[in-house]
């Protein structure tokens, strides 16, 4: 497709840019996969988001970063699958609902388990809508044939498949255990799920009386109300101040119940007293000890934090209720003697807020040990899964490492629900993908799986598995990149991998991208209490997605925090309007030029020979930072060419030859504007689609669409080191003409005499051959140029590599003030000189220091002292004046 006629508003409007263009993707089936066995595959898995609420900054950066690598991976010629999903976030969104049911008055208990899971998929419905508007508005470029959600058929089908097949590998199991346990949603939460929290409490000291009335046992406690459950005082079987007492019984206060004193290593003597209580139903430690000594268990708390019929006469009291209470009733007989103040870490859940209660109760359990052992044993081959940063590897390392029995169950509705039966009469288990033949002698497990468990299986359960034969998993699998937050790598990237290796053999990902968190501007997290979020919806409204896009791709470094400013968006926007701007003039100046009358064979300027130069080094540097995934340096590199040398030195010199005479002049100038243009639109694609999108359709160009166009490749027969060079030189000249008709306030406007004094004869032919940029940005009255030229009495200075400056000034500048400007240069000068004479004359440095290094120290060294000369020179001529 061709296109010469200019399109283009005259403002640069991201709002109207971006209509429409997103829909014109989805028609155009650019995002979908080509299945082309020719190319190589290239995948990701989206995170998938909660269907809790919209997405938030944090998800347009994840997404935006996957974008980006698609995007790039489409134009370098990949067969891209990006897949979309959602996550249905068992508590999360149990939870939403339950308060919407609350609100009308009602509970999920008054409309029954069918009933609730009716509403809780509408909801689901509702949100998914609200996301699937929030991609769009971002551009991402998904593959939506392949949507899935974790709760639809096939990724059940492939949730029960695990569970089943770890159940009979012997690697699920049920048992009673400590876990932790959320009494506000009224479910069993993982150890991850458990924020902590300094707690302002206190230790309470007790004495236990000894059953044969011989005295008492010191205990300490922080939570007094589980005494009512405790089936032993323990001590360390080597402690000379108990040990007679071992075997022995206590009478437990106000329970009346009569308890042993046991002997385990467990228990620090130098801690407290010595001698603790134990509670086997209410502390994890205390589970274990009982388990060595044969204790009872008894729960003396219900489900929902209040006290339960095994705690007599506080029955029905919540639990702080109770603690208060029972500290009353214990001073008053007299067992209680201290109240000490401590300060101690509490657990509390991350989804409700409530103090997790350790809890006594019958859960299903994965034996994490073999499966942590394979992904420990994975990262010591070449086939590991890639961290970047690397240093989050000992992070995953570290927790693997450490690992404990993963608690699967949740007391939910909303979820998949455990395929366990259970026999009517004789209690029997089956676990299997279907239920029991004879169903109606058996009943199904009430409770459903972590969200994380269907979770963990994402990168092949989307992709067809456990059909090995599906050609989606065949082709697809294992992906190239997972890009997530630091701050799920247990929850979700570790599961990941173990899952990965245990039903496919193979690490689910090759690279996983780290990131952080996105803060305010003063570094704060942004939350709901602070009040300092932002919906990226509402930037895109005001700046455009491709602003925000940059901003969140290009502002940090891997594995670092991101901190929000409105201030940088701005002149992110800036920037597209500077390239909207530049792309226009451009465009009004091409003239109709067809993709094929593209012609780079013409005679070329200093000017044209440097722009591609630079146009070469920033395809090669922008390519190899992506593939690196440093984005923030990538940004660096493409703002640095587009803004300094394409907008404001190259356009500014094309202006010569377009306005000019020369025709061929005019034709190659056109064509490089059209060359280095196109390139300059597909290297910003990735960051910012949609402006680039719309330049490009204006641009001369074969292809329906910049999506699918192919990335840059650096052409070497278009590198041109010496005319880099000279560029340099004569851009050094502008900008000291410039900054020193600045320093003595004379406008750019009033001309000025000129004079350049070259270092060389070589120095004075660049000069020669290129006097009408000179001419052009100088705006001299008469420009001198030579090796040997006469300076006048009254000038002021500069110095550049390979030339001197004179601008004669009389009348126009104070000569004590020229004085003290060079004396301030001279200064500066002498400290540079001084700074890399030490570290060349550092014997360390020579001698550790890569050759290149010290040449490049020698190569300054060179400069300045002749700067340093010729500034010296100049002052002593004019003090003699």
């Amino acid at each position: 497709m061709e296109q010469n006629e200019l399109t283009m508003p005259t403002k640069y409007d991201p709002q109207s840019i971006e209509q429409g263009r997103y829909k014109w993707w989805l028609d155009g089936k650019f995002f979908e996969t080509t299945e082309d066995e020719s190319k190589q595959p290239y995948t990701i898995v989206i995170p998938p988001p909660n269907v809790t609420g919209k997405l938030h900054l944090g998800h347009a950066w994840d997404t935006t970063l996957q974008d980006i690598l698609t995007r790039m991976k489409r134009m370098q010629g990949y067969d891209v699958l990006w897949l979309p999903g959602m996550d249905h976030a068992g508590i999360a969104t149990q939870a939403k609902v339950e308060a919407k049911l609350r609100e009308e008055g009602k509970s999920r208990y008054d409309l029954g388990r069918e009933k609730f899971l009716e509403q809780t998929w509408a909801w689901k419905e509702e949100y998914a809508g609200f996301i699937r508007q929030q991609w769009a508005k971002l551009g991402l470029g998904l593959d939506y044939r392949r949507e899935r959600f974790t709760m639809d058929e096939g990724l059940s089908k492939a949730v029960n498949a695990v569970f089943v097949k770890l159940y009979e590998k012997g690697l699920i199991y049920r048992g009673e255990y400590i876990i932790n346990w959320d009494p506000a949603t009224k479910t069993a939460i993982s150890d991850i799920e458990v924020i902590y929290k300094d707690v302002q409490g206190a230790f309470y000291h007790m004495k236990y009386p000894l059953a044969d009335g011989s005295g008492s046992i010191e205990i300490a406690t922080t939570r007094p109300e589980t005494m009512l459950g405790d089936t032993a005082v323990a001590v360390h079987p080597e402690d000379e101040r108990y040990k007679h007492l071992i075997g022995k019984t206590v009478i437990l206060p106000i329970v009346g119940r009569e308890i042993p004193i046991v002997g385990d290593d467990y228990v620090d003597m130098e801690f407290g007293s010595g001698a603790v209580k134990i509670t086997p139903a209410h502390d994890p430690n205390d589970f274990e000890i009982g388990n060595r000594h044969n204790l009872e268990r008894v729960l003396v708390m219900n489900e929902d934090g209040t006290m339960n019929a095994k705690a007599g006469k506080y029955q029905g009291m919540d639990r702080f209720e109770c603690r208060k209470q029972i500290v009353k009733d214990l001073q008053e007989q007299g067992v209680l003697f201290k109240i000490e103040d401590h300060m101690h870490s509490v657990g509390h859940s991350e989804r409700s807020g409530a103090v997790v209660e350790p809890y006594l109760s019958t859960q299903w359990f994965v034996k994490m040990q073999p499966l942590a052992d394979a992904s420990i044993e994975l990262q010591k081959q070449d086939g590991k899964v890639n961290f970047v940063p690397d240093r989050f590897e000992k992070t995953y390392l570290h927790w693997m490492e450490n690992i404990r029995d993963w608690c699967i169950s949740r007391q939910l509705w909303w979820g998949h629900r455990i395929p366990a039966w259970y026999h009517k009469e004789t209690g029997e288990v089956y676990v299997g993908t279907e239920a029991p033949a004879d169903s109606e002698n058996w009943t199904q497990d009430n409770d459903v799986l972590d969200t994380w468990f269907s979770s963990a299986l994402w990168p092949f359960s989307t992709l067809g598995w456990p059909d090995e034969d599906s050609a989606d998993f065949k082709r697809y699998y294992p992906t190239d990149a997972l890009v997530t937050g630091y701050d799920i790598i247990f929850f979700w990237v570790s599961r990941m991998i173990f899952q990965g290796i245990e039903f496919t053999g193979k690490r689910p990902f090759k690279d996983v991208l780290i990131h952080g968190l996105i803060r305010d501007a003063e570094g704060r997290k942004m939350s709901k209490s602070l009040g300092n979020g932002i919906d990226p919806m509402d930037v895109i409204d005001k700046y455009g997605a491709d602003s925000l896009r940059y901003f969140l791709a290009t502002g940090s470094s891997p594995g670092q925090d991101l901190r929000f400013s409105m201030e940088k968006i701005e002149s992110t926007w800036n920037f597209a309007n500077k390239i909207w701007n530049a792309s226009r003039f451009a465009l009004m100046n091409m003239e109709g030029l067809k993709y094929r009358e593209i012609d780079l064979t013409g005679e070329k300027s200093v000017a044209d020979k440097w722009i591609l130069t630079r146009l070469n080094e920033t395809i090669e540097h922008v390519t190899r930072l992506s593939d690196r995934y440093e984005f923030g340096e990538v940004g660096r590199v493409l703002y640095n060419f587009i803004w300094d040398d394409f907008c404001d030195w190259y356009i500014e010199m094309s202006k010569l030859p377009l306005y000019g005479e020369d025709e061929a002049a005019k034709k190659t100038t056109r064509s490089i504007l059209a060359y280095v243009l196109d390139n300059i639109m597909r290297l910003m694609h990735p960051f910012m689609p949609f402006i680039t999108e719309e330049i490009w359709q204006n641009l001369p160009h074969s292809g329906e669409s910049i999506t699918v166009a192919k990335w840059p490749v650096a052409d070497p027969s278009l590198t041109d080191v010496k005319a880099a060079e000279e560029m340099k030189l004569l851009v050094e000249i502008i900008r000291s003409v410039r900054n020193s008709r600045a320093e003595v306030n004379t406008p750019l406007s009033k001309k000025i005499k000129m004079i350049v004094k070259a270092k060389d004869a070589e120095v004075l032919a660049t000069l020669e051959k290129n006097k009408a940029y000179l001419e052009r940005f100088c705006n001299p009255e008469e420009l001198v140029l030579g090796t040997d030229v006469a300076t006048p009495d009254k000038a002021m200075t500069s110095i550049v590599t390979g030339a001197e400056i004179i601008l004669p000034l009389e009348g126009l500048i104070n000569l004590d003030e020229e004085i003290a400007r060079l004396e301030k240069e001279l200064d500066k000068l002498n400290k540079e000189v001084e700074r890399v004479q030490k570290k060349l004359s550092n014997e360390g440095f020579v001698k550790k220091a890569p050759e290149k290094v010290i040449n490049e120290e020698r190569a300054k060294e060179k400069d300045y002292t002749e700067k340093r000369a010729i500034v010296e020179e100049r002052l002593k001529e004019l003090k003699g004046m």
